[in-house]
């Protein structure tokens, strides 16, 4: 007796019946994520070390002769040259992430910055080389700046090329969600560290070799990152990566320039926002509100921590409502409530108790235009040039604000220094909100449809 063929099953049923967790294209999308997340916490973890790290040991690198002026103009260098780094290794690893491919080009990016983080922690200091010191300190983190920037072009494009659309949200906000987290540990460590060595003058404990500790630290986990990749995190598919081009950057802006004009005033907003929180609010708390170095971690970590808990939800919202409606009211947000709470926390007098409120309201409401970024910039740009304009776009915004101390510098006869940051988060919020504006609705682009990319020019 014959065996009857099977009954084939219908197509409706095939698609709600439940993807089991052994499916391997599953297995390659958590891979992704847990690859971008990792990727992108290392980053932060890198380019926060100076801010929080270096701070109560800038007089290792300084001679103690300069005014309060000249050592936060150093200071502010030692970070913008790390941003500034970041646009050049956007194009260089954007082009080989488009043109090469988005795993191999990440692995060199990762091993770049890993090596030059380490070497950071060798640098001797002002009494062995004199200005030397300072200056290796920014050459090398202008180095650690164009890896950086290589590393994140291509993680998370990799990531969101593997998500799927109705999760790219979520998905994009948990990546990102490691940034403020990344802080929350520096700032963790560094208390820690702070606690048990002593940081009064140029040879103490901390000063001399306790801040080289968190650099071994970023050092090591861009060997972790490294082999993570190489193992687990496998290369989009040729569909959703699209056509090769021999110069994606050239492209990028001969075809695209509207969506990166767009995408620049975004970000500038983003960035100046981020600086005003990450960079400038430290120092503030230690000059104006008196509080001590201690007290100064405690209140950037609480900052962050209320960031990286309201990401994955600024995530989920902009899955929802839409990612240009997110950003044109999360901008508002960010002039209104952002602006109003770093104000408030520099007239504050109640104590610790009173500064760490403001702080959650600053963490929730100035640097949340990150929760959705990932997913946002990479629907922005066609598959072919995807890495270089999520890159580009990312990183090239990061020049002007670079300079906020500039800025500051020019609105002291104007207003109390403590309060100037908050006329640049209102700067910034305006920036946010003209950056959604003007651009276009992209929660359901199909990455792999390259139809829907007029609709993005």
């Amino acid at each position: 007796m014959s065996t009857p063929p099977p009954v084939a099953e219908p197509q409706s049923e095939a698609l709600a019946r439940p993807t089991t967790p052994h499916d391997p294209d599953l297995a390659k999308v958590r891979a992704a994520v847990r690859g971008g997340a990792l990727a992108y916490f290392v980053d932060q973890f890198d380019i926060y070390l100076p801010i929080v790290v270096l701070a109560p040991a800038a007089a290792y690198f300084q001679a103690a002769n300069l005014s309060a002026s000249t050592t936060a103009l150093l200071a502010s260098l030692v970070f913008a040259s790390t941003l500034i780094g970041r646009p050049l290794g956007a194009i260089i690893f954007g082009h080989f992430a488009d043109t090469v491919g988005r795993k191999r080009t990440t692995l060199v990016a990762v091993s770049g910055f890993g090596v030059i983080t380490l070497a950071i922690a060798c640098l001797p200091g002002h009494e062995s080389i004199g200005m030397w010191s300072v200056g290796l300190l920014i050459a090398l983190r202008f180095i650690d700046g164009i890896f950086l920037g290589g590393e994140y072009t291509t993680a998370v494009p990799l990531a969101m090329e593997w998500s799927p659309k109705h999760k790219r949200g979520l998905y994009a906000s948990l990546i990102t969600s490691t940034s403020p987290a990344a802080y929350v540990m520096i700032a963790a460590v560094t208390l820690v560290l702070l606690e048990l060595l002593p940081s009064a003058d140029v040879h103490s404990a901390y000063v001399q070799w306790g801040w080289r500790i968190p650099f071994v630290i970023g050092a090591l986990l861009a060997a972790v990152l490294f082999r993570y990749y190489q193992k687990q995190v496998h290369e989009p598919p040729a569909a959703v990566t699209g056509e090769r081009h021999k110069v994606p950057f050239v492209r990028l802006v001969v075809k695209y320039p509207r969506a990166l004009g767009q995408v620049f005033v975004l970000m500038t907003g983003t960035w100046l926002a981020t600086n005003m929180e990450a960079a400038v609010t430290p120092a503030q708390l230690k000059a104006h509100l008196e509080l001590s170095s201690k007290q100064v971690t405690l209140t950037m970590l609480v900052i962050n921590g209320a960031a990286a808990l309201s990401y994955p939800l600024f995530g989920l919202l902009s899955q929802r409502i839409g990612r240009r409606r997110f950003y044109i009211g999360y901008g508002l947000c960010v002039l209104v409530i952002g602006a109003g709470s770093y104000s408030l926390l520099m007239v504050s007098d109640g104590g610790m108790g009173a500064v760490l409120g403001w702080a959650v309201l600053i963490g929730v409401f100035t640097v949340g235009t990150f929760g959705p970024i990932a997913a946002y910039l990479t629907e922005r740009f066609p598959a072919s040039i995807r890495s270089t304009g999520y890159g580009v776009g990312y990183s090239l915004a990061l020049i002007a604000p670079a300079f906020y101390q500039f800025y500051l510098q020019r609105l002291d006869g104007v207003m109390p220094a403590h309060l100037a940051p908050g006329v640049l988060l209102v700067l910034a919020g305006a920036l946010i909100s003209l950056g959604g504006f003007l651009g276009p609705e992209t929660k359901d682009i199909d990455m792999t449809d390259e139809s829907t990319i007029p609709k993005l020019s």
